[in-house]
């Protein structure tokens, strides 16, 4: 049944902005120098005419969101633009009304529909990904969200119970969800401190040792300068999953840099997390790499909290991608495998 807080979505503008990265990000084997981010605002009318705008921002990120071998990076990047322009074409003219996340719902399979429409408009050597559709499509969503709580003058995040949804989640998830709503599975309230994982690229320089030249602007220039500088306690550590000896030593190499400047600074407990960005041919290399971290350095094995994206994101073609048996040794978190509900 219809609320009279639902909204519709009456305006959209967007722009895009690039950055050229301080130093190089070598991301999925792929060295990165560059981003560009969307930026959109959108105006909602609620059935009784007030308006509101909201704000929301995400990068394009088509070298994991669109990563191919047939595309070339300005070409992922230029379709995942288009998408965009097309969205924000589209959405104002929807005839929607309901609570943000009904709409996320409804329109997800014209979103879907338009990716096609950019992959034959651009002839794309391969299809613009749903998972790039779904980034593209992320701003649009968290503005309209945004604007919902502005106009009802709430932090959105009190707007997930059922006062304000028309549907519970079993209309969204399946039935054992029946008589739920959003709200039982997110806080109102930010948390006052959470931590924030340093990434470390996998051409990050370590030490001194590691510059080929230093650069002069004010800030740390290895990892042992990042540690001591902003008091890290939790690092992301990029690998290449495709070289067993090479991602040990890498693990070993930060640990050992890691545990002198902590020890200097007086920090006991610090952990690290694991990214291969899909490169890992199957899950015994991944067991393998473990197996050889804590042969070297069982201290480094157990400051290891979680492993990211290990394989291939696309778990119908590789059904052989189990994790079970490296989840019993160390979590396992799926990342560019989370499209959909099946997944």
């Amino acid at each position: 049944m219809a609320k009279e807080t639902d909204i519709a979505v009456k305006e959209v503008r967007r722009s895009t902005e690039r950055y050229a990265y301080r130093m190089p990000l070598k991301f999925g084997g792929v060295p990165v120098s560059e981003t560009e981010l969307l930026n959109v605002e959108v105006q909602v009318e609620s059935r009784a005419g007030r308006r509101a705008w909201g704000e929301g921002s995400m990068p394009f990120g088509n070298t994991w969101a669109f990563p191919s071998k047939r595309v070339p990076y300005e070409q992922t990047l230029g379709a995942m633009r288009r998408l965009s322009e097309l969205i924000a074409d589209e959405l104002p003219r929807c005839g929607l009304c309901g609570h943000p996340v009904e709409l996320a719902d409804a329109l997800e399979p014209r979103w879907l529909e338009l990716a096609e429409r950019v992959t034959d408009e651009l002839r794309l050597a391969e299809p613009l990904p749903k998972l790039a559709t779904l980034v593209v499509a992320s701003p649009f969503d968290a503005a309209v969200h945004d604007a919902y709580g502005k106009l009802h003058g709430r932090h959105v995040y009190e707007c997930y119970g059922p006062e304000w949804l028309n549907r519970d989640l079993s209309q969204f998830l399946d039935q054992q969800f029946r008589g739920e709503y959003l709200d039982r599975y997110v806080l109102e309230r930010p948390k006052l401190r959470m931590p924030l994982y340093h990434l470390i690229g996998a051409l990050d320089p370590l030490t001194d040792a590691d510059l080929t030249e230093r650069l002069d602007d004010g800030l740390p220039n290895t990892l042992a300068e990042w540690i001591q500088h902003d008091e890290l306690t939790h690092m992301k550590i990029k690998l290449n999953g495709n070289d067993a000896d090479w991602d040990t030593n890498r693990i070993l190499s930060i640990d050992a840099v890691a545990s002198e400047v902590q020890t200097r600074r007086g920090c006991r407990t610090w952990v690290y997390s694991l990214d291969f960005n899909e490169q890992c041919p199957n899950v015994e290399y991944l067991i393998e790499v473990l197996r050889r971290v804590r042969e070297g350095n069982e201290a480094a094995y157990r400051r290891v909290a979680y492993i990211e994206q290990p394989t291939a994101r696309d778990l119908k073609a590789h059904p052989e991608n189990r994790m079970h048996a490296a989840a019993r040794i160390k979590p396992v978190v799926i990342d560019e495998s989370l499209i959909d509900l099946e997944s």
